[in-house]
């Protein structure tokens, strides 16, 4: 018969493990609630409304339209660099709640689209032409649709700006467009017709000296945000919105972006609705919070993989030192390297800046630990329990690819592969394990100094900084998507954190976010053949 050890009677050590487990709980219900809460406000969005997905050619698309079936204008919504149809669902459903048809698309090389786009992405114009033509055959089907009336608006985010304005330009029956986050060099004083432009307030100031530019076409130089010129009679109407506090992302949520959407529709089409504004930022939130919160109870459950907590246990200024050189020469040696060998758009330098940053950090890890009794650093011999780690590692993928991929999927972006993106995955996973092996051995141990996992992370996204400014023209797009890597840094940095607190050994959390990064990369990058 076995007996209770000696801690496990003490008093201290069971009320501490009722303290926690009566924690755990807490936050466990808190997660579920927080998940239940945000989901049923997310299907509430499209109460009231159909949703159709199709296929235009090979084009995948969705139809929002109210259910009432009753007659009126389509508008035609597109999506930016990188993005995917799912993005633009808050400005879909805002105006089909509103009465109008929406119809959102894959653009080529895009989310589920199968098509690569063609040609070279910082020459622009075959791809250019391209996007152009398939946004023109999905406006011709949008207007067959047994509801549509046959008036025509079109909206389009980043990229798309440029492409909704030169569609506009080219079929003059196009009544109002609505350009987020634009640059677009073609704009004239009156065309295309009753042209809205909304900017992000906190976004490069870059994006509202093109809105106020091109506004002034109109205004005669004196525009203000704002402030409407021109007349909506005669399509010469013109207006620069700034959505408050969001950035190049955040606009796509806004409040203030779908209202003034709606608003400018509705005066161009002389249309009255009151059917309310998509305010899905708040429920996703409380969705991934709850993913997140969950996450913690959760990881309490996996086994402990090794006798004694595992990790580098360096000081600041070795690691300080660890930090410091992959962040500095990896986007030196990448400088001129040719990194075009994958057929997604910058999927292949991120494989390659991942695993050169891995492999440098690794090679200062054994340096440093080679010379552990220069820096106080003392290694025991550990008991490593293999099949432990395994299980550790397939539970923390599964939860993150799975748990966090379905809401993504549906709410945010394009998050299950396609067939051609697989290869894509398998190859850049080779530089994240690389990379996430090496930081998160770094980063841990039993006396691993508080701070050191924010410090690794802001060293790779000044790494990434830096490769942008020393090659604007091909790795601008890398500015944009920096805040989502924070994010994920910051999500499933914490997840990492609290398995390695369970299982005492950093490979689990390690392999599981190399997973969801390589898996995020090859999703969202556009497909392209030069």
């Amino acid at each position: 018969m076995q007996h209770p050890s000696p801690e496990a009677r003490d008093p201290k050590t069971k009320r501490a493990q009722s303290v926690r487990l009566i924690a755990g709980l807490i936050v466990a219900m808190a997660g579920i609630a927080a998940l239940v809460a945000g989901f049923y406000r997310l299907h509430g969005e499209n109460v009231g409304l159909t949703v159709t997905r199709t296929m235009v050619g090979t084009t995948p698309v969705t139809v929002f339209a109210p259910k009432n079936g009753e007659r009126a204008p389509v508008v035609v919504v597109a999506h930016g660099f990188a993005g995917s149809q799912q993005l633009m669902q808050p400005f879909a459903t805002t105006l089909a709640r509103n009465g109008y048809i929406a119809v959102t698309f894959d653009f080529l090389g895009h989310g589920r689209n199968p098509v690569p786009m063609r040609g070279d992405i910082t020459e622009g114009l075959t791809i250019t032409s391209a996007l152009l033509r398939e946004l023109g055959e999905i406006a011709s089907y949008a207007r067959t649709l047994p509801t549509s009336d046959g008036r025509l608006a079109v909206l389009g985010h980043s990229m798309a700006s440029d492409i909704v304005v030169r569609f506009a330009q080219a079929h003059p029956e196009t009544q109002a467009t609505v350009a987020v986050s634009v640059f677009s060099p073609v704009v004239t004083a009156d065309n295309p017709r009753n042209l809205l432009v909304i900017v992000g307030a906190i976004e490069p100031s870059m994006l509202s000296d093109e809105g106020l530019r091109i506004v002034n076409l109109t205004a005669g130089g004196k525009a203000i945000a704002g402030e409407t010129y021109g007349k909506f009679g005669d399509g010469t109407a013109r207006r620069l919105v700034l959505a408050r506090g969001v950035e190049h992302i955040g606009v796509l949520y806004s409040q203030d972006s779908m209202t003034a959407a709606l608003d400018w529709l509705n005066s161009a089409f002389t249309r009255q609705s009151s059917g309310g504004i998509d305010r899905r930022g708040l429920s996703l939130a409380l969705v991934f919070l709850g993913l997140i919160a969950l996450a913690w109870p959760l990881t309490r459950l996996l086994p402990v993989t090794i006798s004694v907590p595992a990790g580098a246990n360096l000081p600041w200024r070795p690691l300080l030192i660890a930090a410091a050189i992959p962040a500095i020469l990896t986007p030196l040696i990448l400088w001129k390297l040719p990194t075009d060998f994958l057929p997604i758009l910058l999927g292949d330098y991120l494989a390659l800046h991942f695993a050169i940053y891995g492999l440098m950090t690794a090679a200062a890890i054994y340096y440093l630990d080679s010379n552990s009794a220069q820096f106080g650093v003392h290694r025991r011999a550990p008991t490593i329990r293999w099949k432990a780690i395994g299980i550790a590692v397939f539970v923390l993928t599964i939860y993150q690819i799975a748990a966090f991929g379905y809401p993504i999927d549906h709410y945010v972006f394009s998050f299950y592969p396609i067939p051609a993106r697989v290869p894509v995955m398998a190859t850049i996973a080779c530089g994240t394990i690389i990379y996430f092996i090496a930081d998160e051995w770094l980063t841990r141990g039993a006396q691993a100094k508080r701070g050191a996992y924010a410090l690794t992370k802001f060293s790779f996204l000044l790494s990434l900084t830096i490769a942008v400014l020393l090659n604007p023209q091909k790795l601008f797009f890398l500015a944009i998507i920096v805040p989502a890597i924070l994010l994920l840094f910051l999500a499933f940095g914490l997840i990492s954190q609290w398995s390695y607190r369970a299982t005492r050994h950093p490979l689990p959390g390690a392999i599981a976010n190399a997973a969801v990064f390589a898996w995020a990369i090859a999703v969202t990058f556009p497909m392209i053949v030069r």
